[in-house]
């Protein structure tokens, strides 16, 4: 069955050549012009992958964002003007998966769009044959996707969950920024390290007793991570 993209972009030009190359790769499409649109588009027709555009009416792409990521974890790609920096880790903090700087090629958006979703079905294989971590306070069963504190279940993301899970079941050996983005978000990004970065500081507000100084995820400087317990 073939995934269901949402384009959301005011640009009527743009949001048409998406939807014609989305298309010949056999995905079914739906478009929106601004960000009400994009909302009443997620409620009724439940996409398997959001497209977002940063500057759009009504409501931007970063509201539509945090309002998605309110109640669904699908897939978001957001599009953006600008490559600065500040937008993209903004992006990734309101829990967008990817970003494309405009102007893009078609090859480009195509790829992301397979990465993307790729990593939304996929699971990570288990590295080892430890099931149920843990040491009395952090506690992650692998059987039943369930992280838990001190007893208390806590709601990780889906790309959260796995870059725990791939840290964790390579417990004590320092995993490289590489390993991790090829592992979590596939051999297409092994060069966005901020993206490690993004998702370990997401991690260590949920799980440390002191985000600031780290119990469980440390930083090798320059090198990658390391989980202890």
């Amino acid at each position: 069955m073939a995934a269901k993209i949402l384009i959301a972009d005011d640009n009527v030009n743009l949001i048409e050549a998406i939807r014609y190359n989305l298309a010949e790769e056999g995905y079914e499409t739906i478009i929106a012009a601004d960000g009400h649109e994009a909302m009443r588009a997620v409620y009724a027709e439940h996409p398997d992958l959001l497209i977002l555009d940063i500057m759009m009416p009504k409501l931007d792409g970063w509201q539509v964002c945090q309002r998605v990521r309110e109640m669904s974890e699908v897939p978001i790609i957001m599009l953006t003007a600008k490559g600065e920096p500040t937008d993209i880790v903004k992006g990734l903090n309101l829990g967008a998966d990817d970003y494309i700087v405009k102007p893009f090629g078609v090859d480009e958006l195509l790829a992301r769009v397979r990465a993307v979703l790729r990593r939304a079905t996929a699971q990570i294989e288990s590295a080892g044959n430890a099931r149920h971590l843990s040491d009395g306070y952090l506690s992650v069963d692998l059987d039943s996707r369930q992280v838990t504190l001190d007893g208390k279940p806590i709601s990780l993301t889906p790309t959260e969950y796995k870059v725990l899970v791939l840290l964790a079941q390579n417990m004590g050996r320092v995993v490289g920024f590489q390993e991790i983005l090829e592992s979590v978000w596939g051999f297409e990004y092994i060069d966005e390290i901020r993206y490690v970065h993004t998702y370990i500081w997401h991690l260590r507000r949920k799980i440390e007793p002191d985000p600031k100084s780290p119990r469980y995820l440390l930083n090798e400087l320059d090198v990658g991570y390391r989980f202890v317990v």
